[in-house]
């Protein structure tokens, strides 16, 4: 009841008409950026970051979260249309999506596709709403020992739980830790890896980082592969919308199964991809039509969207109620709220009650305003994909450019900012994973500080990171996740030993 009352209270809030314009715009320019291969979740948010600082805090992330949705949906029209996903997590949709649009059937999987991701964020936001605040009350109790061993949990997730090569895990994180330690020490006052530079007195600025990264790294590698648009045109009439919703209920249990490991994926470090995949081949194992995966086949499609969509929604609850996000694109805003001057945490549910219940509240009209958005406007997003990469890549590039300068108004943030591009397009040729050091970049400041703190406490004695059941549980878990990919291999070992040695009886 007590979230019931505080989210008609985040509705309350959206009450101010321009909160509704930020929305929409929001959303447009998300689908914008899902449409165009090179850009994506991550990357819009960072790009546009610095447009709405002159914002209130309420304003800008409702307008920032709308992004996100908006290219979640966003998407789903290249892998059907044009068989490029627009997104990493829309690589399943293409399995079932374009071979529908070479049948006649691109507006059906387009109503599918989105309609699987309205549903999957709908329970994923039904989740935030009624969990959050549950999880934030129990973090109160945190101290810096408990707050650190979350720290450590999440990085080591990465490592056990990722889909990439351990040490290229670890190697990322590494990187982005030491990036991160760049500066002036907040503790101690000293300069740390400055090499007497001016510049970097206040560290690399997360921000400037993530566009380079994402924005430029994306285009260098786009360009290099010469990308050239070649796909279906796709109208979507009321009437197919309609044949299409008919279709779906039969498909209530690939839905309701792809948004449990949709919300599992994200409140985890898992993310939209692998819970896409994931939600894909639960379908294909499960349903009578399983064969005829990859010919053409309507739930094909249904169930990624479904999974990417609640990933993507669900990775908001770390980010919210313990500062730790479950995405690339929810540490872009984790690192917004902090130029904002908010503190993600448990204490943002009890200081900033309108700011957190007024982004929930957006949640649930931001879907179902993209949702009308993206059914509407299908052909003239589509028709954006016939313009010459040529000229679309120098546009995006000068936004990145405009974007880093905003930050601090220096064109020294502009040459970092290439330096991270191009440490981002070798990240991505060499098959090393971005998010690890995307993460240590936003949260390696804040775990170093409650390591430090939790030392002064306990006077330099580790034993306090076992010192209660809690936190010596999450510590545990933390390193039974570190050390996942050597003890998997052992058991896989021990497994195989076992069947070798099990001689066959005469």
């Amino acid at each position: 009841m007590e979230a019931l009352l505080s989210l008609i209270h985040g509705f309350g809030v959206l009450a101010d008409p321009m909160n509704i314009v930020y929305m929409f715009i929001g959303i447009f320019l998300g689908v914008l950026i899902g449409v165009l291969p090179g850009l994506g979740g991550a990357n819009g948010v960072a790009i546009l970051l610095p447009l709405t600082f002159s914002m209130s805090p309420t304003s800008a992330i409702i307008m920032l979260a709308s992004i996100y949705w908006g290219a979640l949906f966003g998407g789903a029209i290249t892998s059907v249309l044009f068989n490029i996903p627009g997104e990493p997590w829309s690589v399943a949709t293409t399995f079932d999506g374009y071979p529908m649009a070479q049948k006649g059937k691109a507006a059906e999987a387009l109503t599918a596709a989105f309609t699987g991701s309205f549903l999957g964020a709908f329970v994923a936001t039904l989740v935030l709403t009624f969990l959050a605040p549950l999880i934030a009350r129990f973090a109160l109790q945190f101290g810096p020992a408990e707050f650190f061993a979350v720290y450590l949990l999440t990085f080591c997730s990465f490592v056990g739980m990722g889909k990439e090569s351990p040490l290229k895990v670890i190697s990322a994180m590494m990187l982005g830790f030491a990036l991160a330690a760049v500066g002036l020490d907040t503790v101690t006052g000293q300069l740390r890896m400055t090499f007497g530079s001016v510049e970097l007195l206040r560290g690399f600025d997360f921000l400037v980082a993530v566009i380079g990264l994402f924005g430029v790294g994306e285009i260098l590698l786009t360009m290099e592969e010469g990308l050239a648009f070649k796909g279906k045109t796709a109208k979507i009439s009321l009437r197919t919308v309609v044949q299409t919703w008919k279709e779906l209920p039969q498909y209530w249990l690939t839905a309701l199964r792809g948004s449990i490991v949709g919300c599992w994926m994200g409140i985890t470090p898992g993310g939209a991809t692998p819970a896409s995949f994931m939600s894909y081949g639960l379908a294909k194992r499960f349903s009578k039509n399983g064969p005829r995966f990859g010919t053409g086949e309507v739930e094909g499609v249904f169930a990624p969207e479904t999974a990417a969509h609640a990933a993507g929604t669900s990775a908001l609850l770390p980010m919210l109620t313990l500062g730790i996000p479950g995405s690339p694109t929810a540490a872009v805003l984790l690192g917004g709220l902090l130029i904002w001057g908010l503190q993600p945490g448990p204490l943002l549910f009890v200081e900033q009650k309108d700011f957190v219940w007024g982004l929930i509240a957006s949640i649930y009209l931001g879907n179902i305003a993209g949702l009308i958005v993206v059914l509407s406007t299908v052909p003239l997003f589509a028709s954006i994909l016939r313009i010459p990469f040529s000229i679309i890549a120098p546009i995006i590039l000068v936004i990145c450019a405009v974007g880093a300068y905003t930050v601090h108004n220096a064109f020294m943030d502009i040459a970092v900012m290439l330096v991270f591009g191009v440490i981002g397009y070798v990240f991505k040729k060499l098959s090393y994973p971005l998010a690890p050091l995307v993460l240590a970049l936003v949260l390696g400041d804040m775990a170093e500080s409650s390591f430090r703190q939790a030392m002064l406490v306990s006077q330099g004695d580790l034993s306090i990171f076992w010192s209660n059941p809690l936190v010596g549980a999450i510590v545990t878990l933390a390193l039974v996740m570190l050390f996942w990919p050597l003890i998997s291999m052992a058991l896989a070992a021990l497994r195989s030993r076992g069947r070798s040695g099990a001689l066959p009886v005469a």
